[in-house]
């Protein structure tokens, strides 16, 4: 046997042998016990979720969303449950965005589970933004991507000094999904274009400043802010609220800096309210202060398709409904993925 033979036949085996072990991944993956990943308990006059992969910054799972669907539902419609609470585990994320290595390991492996992954994580974004019942997202640390859809959709939005808000999607040839569409060219002005094409990062109060979140607290106070909503008393929305606001009230964190984009709000409204990338290229250019031309130079490190199908897809959303933004996000992300 010569020696191109041999390499030839020791390629196949570590290509066979990778494949097997990327399926047995996935089949452990899908099998795992929830608790490993999410935790969903009952507590007092809520249900809870904890996102419960604090080594992976909480990201992600197939696993995960198919355990949270069903037990978001059951809990829109028990009379007993009065408010659902999100959280992350481990204090450095709430959720750095859905596991993509996983998926991308996947379709190495001739598995196609991207359709059914993003399929059923957008029906989840679509579930809390739909739901019933008061949802209190606890945004304390990174959140991005999927952890933004299973946020920012939900009626009330706590952030602290810890939380990093980003959508860096057009870094990755993708574009701001899990509702981006929806929820970005909502905010004020042309802020949700800016964030959304150059992914810029916002960090504690200032999340709260864009409208992301509803309300800040201090972080050393998160967990009292939990245990007086879990021990109301059949609350009401407004007893909800309340709480909340209190809280935020009290926080002092920050609360004299004025919001980090406050004095650029002119230059991104103006130089982003354009219909082309090619356009808003050209306004940052003729602009040339030393924010446009920062902000031109992080954008021409982008994935030119992920620039226009995100703008594109912004306008798109900025007319429909949550859920007509839903699909066509899904539609976008498999011509993306495939």
């Amino acid at each position: 046997m010569g020696q191109r033979e041999v390499w030839r036949i020791m390629s196949r085996f570590n290509a066979f042998k990778r494949t097997n072990t990327i399926l047995h991944h996935l089949r452990m993956s899908k099998h795992t016990d929830a608790a490993e990943d999410v935790l969903l308990e009952k507590k007092g006059c809520a249900g809870v979720i904890t996102l419960n992969r604090p080594k992976f910054l909480n990201a992600l799972t197939l696993n995960m969303i198919q355990k949270i669907y069903p037990q978001l539902k059951k809990w829109e419609q028990d009379p007993e449950t009065f408010l659902i609470v999100i959280k992350g585990a481990g204090g450095k994320a709430f959720c750095a965005g859905g596991d993509i290595r996983v998926i991308s390991e996947a379709e190495k492996a001739k598995q196609k589970i991207a359709p059914v992954f993003f399929r059923e994580e957008y029906m989840l974004n679509n579930a809390v933004g739909s739901c019933q019942k008061p949802y209190v997202a606890l945004i304390h640390g990174i959140t991005m991507g999927g952890g933004v859809g299973l946020s920012v959709h939900g009626q009330f939005r706590v952030a602290t000094e810890k939380c990093l808000f980003a959508m860096p999607e057009t870094a990755i040839g993708l574009f701001p999904d899990v509702g981006g569409g929806y929820f970005l060219p909502r905010l004020q002005g042309k802020l949700g274009y800016f964030l959304a094409l150059t992914g810029f990062r916002l960090k504690g109060r200032d999340v709260y400043r864009a409208g992301i979140a509803t309300h800040f607290v201090d972080s050393e106070k998160l967990a009292m802010l939990e245990e007086d909503l879990l021990a109301l008393k059949s609350p009401s929305k407004e007893n909800i609220a309340s709480v909340l606001e209190n809280y935020h009230t009290e926080s002092k964190i920050d609360r004299d800096k004025s919001f980090i984009l406050e004095e650029h709000m002119d230059k991104i409204n103006s130089c982003f309210s354009a219909n082309t990338v090619e356009e808003i290229i050209e306004n940052l250019q003729q602009d040339g202060s030393s924010f446009a031309l920062e902000q031109l130079k992080v954008i021409n490190k982008m994935s030119p398709t992920s620039l226009k199908i995100t703008l594109r897809q912004l306008m798109e959303g900025s007319s429909k409904t949550l859920q007509e933004v839903l699909t066509m996000e899904y539609r976008l992300s498999q011509a993306c993925v495939f």
